[in-house]
Parts: structure tokens; C-alpha cells; sequence
């Protein structure tokens, strides 16, 4: 579903990504993890051209996104995106929230908008607040609401950039629970985060990366038990995140 080959990127004369390969199977879930700084969100965000390489080669479901002629506004209707902090459109309502992007990208009629909108909006457990605007629901809500417009739009696959970062502790749970069940459910996910018990419990793959560079690509029982096999910088984080 997701290929990258040797992708590189700088910001001036810094190098923010060098020489990433990776590739995401469809029905595959693979968190991308590492220390501050490293990466990861660039990464994430190269797949639907949120942020531009200079090098490698980039292609979602055989469709190229690094080559000049890409469509990317098309792409990115296919590729779900949810951010750190939710991204909502404060002043419309959830109920517009999830449907101003089928109207206007997808081309759906309102009504048709409103049932696969609310079709999610249940899904995630907030029907009931369909009237009300982001700033009346919580961090935790909002994050639902995220998840359920990206669905709202078919995606192919799903790209998750710390969906949890920004949330109190009491939150994140709600939030796991509902990308578990994605998981459970064969959608292809992409996921940069520091919740490691969600990596243990539904993660085909873990990414770890370090300065711009993969540096570990192995299934998560390899990532988490066998820990002789790992590099020196991926035990020493490991070490770190999981003695508490």
C-alpha cells in the first residue's frame, strides 16, 4: 500500500530524512517510533505530500506521490490523516466538520455526506454531540471526531501523527480503544507515537528512527523481545521507555 524508497529530505542545508526505505503492506499496521527530533512526523508526512522530498521515491497503492506531475489533492482524499492536535475547523459544527470535505473533494450531496458522516460519528461513540462545535467537546472528543471525518472520506489507508500526544492521560485511552478496533479491522495504518503498549498489542511492524535514518524495521516480537538482536541506540531508548 505504502512504498518508500530511499527518501531524503533537508531543510536548507540540514538533512531531516536520509536514505528511508520502508514499505507498509495493505491490512499491515506499523508504528513508527524514536526520540524527539528524529523524524518521524516528517516521514509521516512525506506519504501524502504534507511535506516534499528531494530524493527517493514515494508510492501509495502503485500511485506516485513524489513524481511532479502527482495529484496530490486527489491523493490525500485517500489517504486519512489525523494530527496532534485534532485540526478541527472551530467555528463549524461536528456535524459540518465531517462533511465539508465529501461535498467539496468528494463531490457527495449533503445528505449522503450527513449519513456517512454520522454513520462514523456513531462508530466512535459521539453521536450525540453532532450539534456541538470543537471547542464544547473534549481533547479526548475531538480526537474521535478526527478519526471519524478521515474515515468519513474512504480512506485507503491511515496515517496517525501522535493521535495522542496532545491529550491528558485520562484521554488516551478512548482514543487507542478506537484505532485498535481500525486495526482489528484490516485498515492499513501508519503510526507515529510513544505509546508503546498500543505498538505491543496491535503493531505488525515497528519503525525505530534516530536522526533522520531507520534505523530498525522488524516485526514488534523481534522489537520488544529480542532485544540482543537490536542496535545499541534502539536498546538504550528502549531502556528508557520501558522501565517505567
Amino acid at each position: 500500500m505504502i512504498e518508500m524508497y530511499r527518501v531524503s529530505k533537508w531543510y536548507g542545508k540540514f538533512q531531516v530524512l536520509t536514505d528511508c526505505s520502508a514499505a507498509v503492506n495493505k491490512g499491515e499496521v506499523v508504528v513508527v517510533c524514536g526520540p524527539s527530533g528524529s523524524g518521524k512526523s516528517t516521514l509521516l508526512k512525506t506519504v501524502n505530500g504534507l511535506e516534499s522530498i528531494q530524493a527517493g521515491k514515494i508510492r501509495v497503492n502503485g500511485v506516485s506521490v513524489s513524481a511532479q506531475d502527482a495529484d496530490l489533492p486527489q491523493l490525500r482524499s485517500r489517504v486519512g490523516m489525523v494530527f496532534q492536535n485534532f485540526e478541527l475547523f472551530p467555528h463549524l459544527s461536528i456535524r459540518d466538520n465531517l462533511t465539508i470535505a465529501q461535498i467539496k473533494v468528494l463531490g457527495r450531496s449533503r445528505d449522503e455526506a450527513i449519513a456517512q458522516g454520522m454513520r462514523y460519528l456513531d462508530r466512535v461513540g459521539l453521536k450525540a454531540h453532532v450539534d456541538k462545535y470543537p471547542g464544547q467537546i473534549s481533547g479526548g472528543q475531538q480526537q474521535r471526531v478526527a478519526i471519524a471525518r478521515a474515515l468519513s472520506m474512504d480512506p485507503l489507508c491511515m496515517l496517525f501523527d501522535e493521535p495522542t500526544s496532545a491529550l491528558d492521560p485520562e484521554m488516551v485511552g478512548e482514543v487507542l480503544d478506537v484505532m485498535i478496533e481500525l486495526a482489528k479491522e484490516g485498515m492499513t495504518m501508519m503510526c507515529v507515537t510513544h505509546e508503546m503498549g498500543f505498538a505491543r498489542k496491535v503493531a505488525d511492524r515497528v519503525i525505530f528512527m534516530d536522526r533522520g535514518q531507520i534505523i530498525e524495521d522488524c516485526p514488534k516480537d523481534e522489537f520488544f523481545g529480542d532485544l540482543a538482536a537490536r542496535s545499541d541506540r534502539t536498546r538504550h531508548f528502549l531502556s528508557k521507555i520501558l522501565a517505567h
